[in-house]
């Protein structure tokens, strides 16, 4: 599969961690950074992800900040994405099952390393259950989609 992952600096260190996780399970990773722990605005990075997943240059997205917070809000500013604030694999999964996540965000200051791969292995392969979460979900994009019943 290939994923997108980025982060603020709070993140950086997971980041590597996880993208080095990723390509051992075989995946393609493009990393969209940053490199350092320097300081940089986690709005930036999460834009750049949400960018080539709705492009399709990346089938899944994966955002990293200090709370996951803040880059799950900037991600889910694009209309094509939905990412999941996660922190259990639980939730992870039923953000894939219900809600046809393309992305989950993690905070780096919440999460360790070994929760981070549970979340990651539940992203990845859990399928969208479809059935009546379709029309809720094209409602995601769509406001004025008529399609769903209350």
């Amino acid at each position: 599969m290939r994923i997108a992952i980025a982060s603020d600096h709070a993140a950086v260190d997971l980041k590597a961690q996880l993208r080095e996780y990723l390509i051992g399970l075989g995946h393609q990773v493009a990393d969209l950074g940053p490199d350092t722990a320097d300081r940089v605005d986690y709005p930036d990075y999460g834009y750049k992800l949400a960018a080539v997943v709705a492009d399709g240059t990346a089938e899944r997205g994966v955002a990293l900040c200090g709370s996951g917070i803040g880059i799950s809000i900037a991600v889910n500013r694009n209309p094509a994405l939905r990412c999941a604030l996660v922190s259990e694999p639980l939730s992870t999964a039923l953000a894939r099952e219900h809600n046809d996540a393309n992305a989950i965000a993690m905070g780096a200051r919440l999460i360790g390393e070994d929760m981070a791969k549970a979340c990651l292995d539940a992203f990845l392969n859990t399928d969208f259950g479809g059935g009546r979460h379709g029309p809720r979900v094209d409602k995601l994009s769509n406001p004025a989609f008529e399609g769903a019943t209350a």
